[in-house]
């Protein structure tokens, strides 16, 4: 690739091409289809020949280049005018700006199926000179992107019409060169998918170890997992200690763990100028909030101070425990669904009595095992973090070609 500073083409471009890219609006590349109104209600189970095309399977990302007709839902047929490979369907209906206009293509090696177009959206047959691809790709830059929040219209739906993106006008170059683009852009994209696909499997790995791992049975004393059973009153004890309002302020979150608070996160839910009353964190220490409880203890590794509205407690100085064990016995689905229990109040606003918890009967193994276990999930997190570094690197790879291989 080389770097170009002539704007009449883009920043980065392949080695051999020269001519300037031309513009043209998008109506006059383009064939609009015929779409329906067509809704989930009209989904059925028989394999009827005909399917369709949802916008909400765009935004959900479920659809993107469709290579297999299969996962599309089935329709009865109404005399529907098909699509065919190469068209581009556009969700015109979507919830916030990002979501406006959200794409997928029709990328077939042989039609199996009469496939039509459903409720909100729009299609585009492109003519001999925009490649299908090229302008499935061009929906995804942030020039695009830039555009449907301009033209984007609505409060709690935001909408983009026909006539808003036919009029829009785009700079494209000759055949061979999108051909280029979309491919490079093509390939990171799969390598992005990839990278993902093992992130799940790091992840459904470590779901299923969960379950083995915590899943609070009783066994026989001559098995390896032999498991202890006492009252979670002979493992922990709370306290509270305020007055260290210089320490910066934590927050309990089941899905993030324990998190800074003050310069180092953007994630601020709430703020206090009087910390006085705050409680000292400690690293190993536990934490819930008693009165919103969401189905989970958060783990604190750092040192810092919480609302008074969370309850602080730690292991007893006489228990030998493995802290990556606990963490993640607190968060595993059947420790959750033990809590539950004793939670009370309605679905969203559950609260949970530490008295309660206390009463509970715990089961696990002992230390050594513990260590083990630990260790074992300790490893897997480890991937797992690495794994979204890699994702997250690749998608900002993806991003900056976005940015700088269009115009």
């Amino acid at each position: 690739m080389t770097k170009s500073d002539d704007k009449r083409v883009p920043v980065l471009r392949f080695k051999g091409f020269t001519d300037e890219w031309e513009q043209r609006k998008l109506g006059d590349l383009t064939q609009k289809i015929k779409s329906y109104p067509i809704s989930h209600d009209a989904e059925i189970n028989t394999i009827t020949g005909t399917k369709y095309i949802h916008y909400g399977d765009i935004h959900t990302g479920k659809l993107k280049r469709i290579t297999n007709e299969k996962i599309l839902p089935n329709i009865n047929d109404n005399n529907y005018i098909p699509l065919k490979s190469g068209d581009v369907i556009v969700a015109d209906a979507s919830e916030d700006y990002k979501g406006i206009a959200d794409a997928c293509v029709i990328n077939l090696m042989k039609e199996h199926y009469k496939i039509v177009s459903g409720l909100h959206t729009i299609v585009f047959r492109p003519n001999e000179k925009l490649k299908s691809d090229f302008l499935y790709t061009y929906f995804h830059t942030p020039i695009f992107k830039h555009y449907g929040y301009r033209v984007g219209t609505g409060l709690k739906v935001f909408g983009i019409t026909y006539n808003n993106l036919s009029n829009m006008e785009i700079k494209l170059p000759k055949i061979d060169e999108q051909n280029k683009v979309d491919k490079i852009i093509n390939i990171v994209t799969n390598i992005i998918t990839l990278q993902q696909r093992k992130l799940e499997n790091y992840l459904l790995i470590k779901k299923k170890l969960s379950n083995i791992f915590f899943n609070d049975r009783i066994v026989n004393k001559n098995d390896l997992l032999f498991e202890h059973r006492v009252k979670a009153n002979q493992l922990f004890i709370s306290y509270s200690k305020k007055g260290f309002p210089h320490l910066p302020v934590l927050s309990a979150s089941q899905d993030k763990g324990m998190v800074f608070r003050k310069d180092e996160s953007k994630n601020i839910l709430y703020t206090h100028d009087n910390l006085t009353n705050y409680k000292l964190v400690e690293p190993d220490d536990f934490v819930v909030h008693l009165r919103s409880f969401q189905g989970g203890f958060a783990y604190s590794d750092k040192t810092g101070i919480a609302s008074p509205a969370y309850k602080i407690f730690k292991f007893k100085n006489n228990v030998a425990y493995n802290s990556v064990y606990w963490k993640e016995k607190f968060k595993s689905y059947n420790f959750i669904q033990l809590l539950k229990k004793i939670t009370y109040g309605v679905r969203d606003g559950r609260s949970i009595s530490f008295s309660d918890f206390l009463s509970l009967y715990l089961t696990f193994p002992d230390i050594k095992l513990q260590n083990k276990i630990g260790n074992v999930l300790s490893k897997l997190d480890t991937q797992i973090s690495d794994q979204k570094e890699i994702i997250k690197k690749l998608e900002n790879i993806k991003q900056f070609l976005l940015q700088n291989m269009f115009i």
